[in-house]
């Protein structure tokens, strides 16, 4: 049995006791506990961590509702208290002029989040399937939203409407809002989806093995 599977599908690492580490990608005895080359700890890809990513996932998309609908920043100003949104303080921020702002605003708080979420739910659900369609192009994709994950988004609003306020001559006092909360946690699961989404996964299907 094991030979014909090695016939029809060729030599693979698994084959000859390898494995590869999922920090650094360095391919080494499976009989080592940790990375020769990182330290990280060893383990066999397990399809049963899709679970953990769809939890997670599920979990940071619920808490990005919240962050869109309740007011992100709190201005208070001559006696004013003007609460502001995401969306709504970069919509703000237009009317004002200061377009490259708002723009920042809605690319890293808005349009990369729901990037993340839509890729996330991408891979896991190829992988979940097994395709095998677009395994480089999906591996790239993975590690890109890792890159984006490592990056904190909470503070992009705040600085973004600080500046303006300087820029445009007002004498406020600014604090979080409401929807910090949420929107720190919806950042912080994204990325725990991220790095829980093992991309040796998506090779998997590439010699036809479910592990």
């Amino acid at each position: 049995m094991m030979g014909r599977e090695i016939t029809e599908h060729g030599v693979t690492a698994r084959d000859l006791g390898l494995i590869g580490c999922a920090e650094c990608a360095l391919v080494q005895a499976e009989s080592r506990a940790r990375c020769a080359r990182c330290g990280a700890r060893l383990r066999r890809p397990d399809r049963a961590s899709l679970q953990a990513v769809w939890a997670l996932l599920a979990t940071g998309i619920i808490a990005y509702i919240p962050a869109n609908l309740w007011p992100m920043l709190v201005t208070r100003s001559f006696g004013r208290v003007d609460e502001s949104t995401i969306i709504g303080g970069a919509v703000d921020l237009a009317a004002h002029g200061a377009w490259f702002i708002a723009a920042v605003v809605l690319i890293a708080s808005v349009a990369i989040p729901l990037c993340k979420f839509a890729a996330i739910a991408w891979l896991a659900t190829g992988i979940a399937r097994g395709s095998v369609r677009g395994l480089h192009g999906r591996h790239r994709l993975h590690t890109l939203v890792e890159l984006i994950g490592r990056w904190s988004m909470i503070d992009v609003f705040v600085v973004a409407v600080l500046a303006a306020l300087i820029q445009l001559g007002f004498l406020a006092s600014v604090a979080p809002g409401p929807a910090a909360a949420p929107f720190a946690l919806s950042v912080v699961l994204t990325m725990l989806a991220a790095q829980r989404l093992d991309a040796r996964l998506i090779w998997i299907a590439a010699d036809g093995r479910a592990r």
